[in-house]
């Protein structure tokens, strides 16, 4: 019987079954079971799951326990490509239907479709929304539609695509088909829009926790970025698979420049590049060990590559959302990763200025002006993070430390910061708030500049009070009342530093100013280490990893892949080769019970593994 057309009236029983001969996995994870079970008995919901946390699979069972063909709707061709080859790798039919197919394979896929040979079909919302599309979807039997990525629904979500409101379409056309709305990143406003244009008004919504705990969350102050991005690789993920953020097509490609000539292998990724060098860099990264890619915001999204080890930011995203997103291509996994950023005032200045100028409506601007404060307010905290991160998307925390990141593992000093705030408020209002940081700091210092001179601010009262502190130090001070909100940054006058209405309060000695401080000495050198959680990932070893059997598996899953022409990770995950190296099978039997060797998987590869088994053993 094929595992991929089963139709018994144990829908429970099916699915794990299903789960177990066509992707060899023992178990479902979290709330995997119950959204299967209801999509499968015709229900539509909304699923919120962390990147990493077993989505696809809460479209593909049900896709392959209902009668007919499952239909995804994804903005990503990169995402539908790997997704289709990993099932076929485990013996699912699978097809995509986007614009990178020739007039003749495209026909071939319809034909498929309509002839019920199809189990999933991958569609971007563009080419669904045609016309041509709509009809042949009438005429095939659909299992369920599955809309992927649905933030972009949402204007007010952090990757709005305009092409996706038109998928009401889906719910008004085919009501009696049940519809799934995935996502890994949306708050409350966000969730809201995704229910009512996709028409799921009463269907339930399965939040689960966005904690994504293998990730090691750590935000640096910007000094030398650069040098701090190097020493950063170098020393906790050398030989590591890792993606580098910037947000302009120049510092990207220096970027690149400067970590390749430090011995990192790093390629450049931006809209800028030829199509085709973009394409050939984007498939070294996915296809190679150990490369790392520098990319605008533009880069990622789709990316299923599991064993990205770091996601660094030399630039603030635009959101918790955002960083959220970004941060959670590292560790799909589950093993230990890092979530890197180095960040500073003239980031919150930049970020501001492009909202300022953006052609959004007030209230757009509005809300991104929050969205952006709340990130500040994360990169700033001197509590956990990772508490601050899961509050943000409304999930509650117990406890104040997660073990896992850089405030927890290495706790900042908290002052009060009143009398250096009044100083700073002070000298702000008293050269007129017409002046950025670096004019305030050397008036605090008692700089005689050029300019200082100029205006005469030498004269001023506040001249020189704040000798006190250092440069460094009243940088940290500049940024931090900015992000509590009593400075801003006008855009319009070059970034001068203005009061706001708050200030007020902290000048009067009414609010209270507490300022952090990095702990003294380097910070998270232990980052290699496991959190105090452990390692999470599911593992089938129960003995260490043969090294030498892991490297052997390792360069044949090279191999494979070459021949079939896909990415490593799509022949075997690096969780199941850790489990054959560990637990040394000597049969199909025992080579079955390894998480991740499904019937189609044990039946093309078993033989030529348990050689390699024999080999090491030998």
């Amino acid at each position: 019987m094929d595992p991929a057309r089963n139709h018994a009236p144990d829908r429970a029983a099916d699915a794990l079954s299903v789960l177990n001969s066509v992707f060899g996995l023992p178990a479902f994870r979290g709330s995997q079971e119950e959204i299967i079970r209801h999509v499968t008995d015709g229900g539509n919901c909304l699923v919120l799951m962390p990147t990493g946390g077993g989505k696809s699979l809460c479209y593909q069972l049900p896709s392959l326990l209902r009668e007919g063909c499952g239909i995804v709707v994804s903005p990503l061709i990169a995402l539908m490509r790997d997704q289709v080859a990993g099932l076929l790798e485990a013996g699912v039919n699978a097809a995509v239907l986007n614009s990178t197919l020739s007039f003749d394979e495209a026909s071939e896929v319809e034909r498929r479709l309509l002839a019920g040979d199809l189990d999933l079909l991958y569609v971007a919302p563009e080419r669904l929304l045609t016309p041509r599309c709509l009809s042949l979807l009438s005429q095939a039997k659909i299992a369920l539609f599955a809309i992927d990525e649905a933030h972009c629904v949402s204007q007010w979500g952090h990757d709005f695509r305009p092409e996706y409101i038109g998928l009401s379409a889906i719910a008004e056309r085919f009501p009696d088909v049940p519809r799934i709305a995935l996502t890994a990143t949306a708050d409350d406003m966000t969730r809201k829009e995704i229910v009512t244009r996709l028409g799921l008004d009463g269907s339930p919504q399965f939040i689960s926790s966005f904690d994504r705990p293998n990730i090691r969350y750590e935000i640096v102050e910007k000094q030398n970025a650069p040098a701090q991005l190097k020493a950063f690789i170098s020393e906790r993920h050398a030989g590591d698979a890792g993606v580098v953020y910037c947000l302009s097509r120049a510092k990207v490609e220096d970027t690149a420049r400067a970590l390749t000539s430090a011995g990192i292998p790093a390629l450049p990724y931006h809209a800028g590049l030829d199509a085709g060098l973009r394409a050939r860099n984007q498939d070294r990264f996915i296809n190679e060990d150990g490369v790392v890619i520098v990319a605008t915001i533009a880069f990622g999204m789709g990316i299923d590559k599991p064993d990205v080890r770091f996601v660094a930011h030399l630039d603030l995203p635009k959101s918790i959302e955002a960083y959220y997103q970004e941060t959670g291509r590292a560790g799909r996994d589950g093993k230990p990763s890092s979530a890197w950023m180095a960040y500073g005032l003239s980031d919150i200045v930049q970020q501001r200025r492009m909202i300022d100028e953006s052609t959004g409506s007030e209230a757009f601007k509005r809300v991104s002006i929050g969205k952006l404060d709340a990130l500040v307010a994360l990169a700033e905290t001197a509590g956990c993070r990772r508490s601050r991160l899961l509050g943000y998307f409304g999930e509650e925390v117990t406890g104040n430390n997660c073990g896992n990141c850089d405030n927890c593992l290495s706790p900042p000093q908290l002052r009060d910061g009143k009398i250096p705030a009044q100083k700073l408020l002070s000298c702000a209002y008293r050269t007129g708030q017409r002046f950025g940081a670096m004019h305030l700091i050397d008036v605090l210092i008692g700089r005689m500049t050029e300019k200082v001179t100029q205006f005469g601010h030498d004269k001023l009262t506040v001249f020189g009070i704040g000798r006190d502190l250092n440069e460094k130090q009243w940088r940290a001070v500049i940024r931090q009342l900015v992000a509590m909100g009593h400075l801003r940054a006008d855009s319009e006058a070059y970034n001068a530093l203005k009061l706001t209405e708050s200030a007020r309060g902290v000048l009067k000695g009414e609010t209270e100013i507490m300022l952090r401080e990095a702990a003294p000495g380097t910070r998270l050198r232990e980052s290699r280490a496991k959190s105090r959680r452990g390692d999470l990932a599911p593992r089938a070893e129960t003995r260490p990893a043969d090294a030498g059997l892991q490297a052997s598996l390792r360069a044949w899953r090279a191999d494979i892949a070459r021949q079939r022409n896909v990415p490593a990770y799509v022949v075997l995950h690096d969780s199941t080769i850790d489990g054959i190296a560990a637990a040394r099978p000597s049969s199909l039997n025992e080579l079955r019970n390894i998480a991740g060797i499904g019937d189609k998987k044990l039946e093309h590869y078993g033989d030529e593994l348990l050689a390699l088994v024999r080999t090491a053993d030998a």
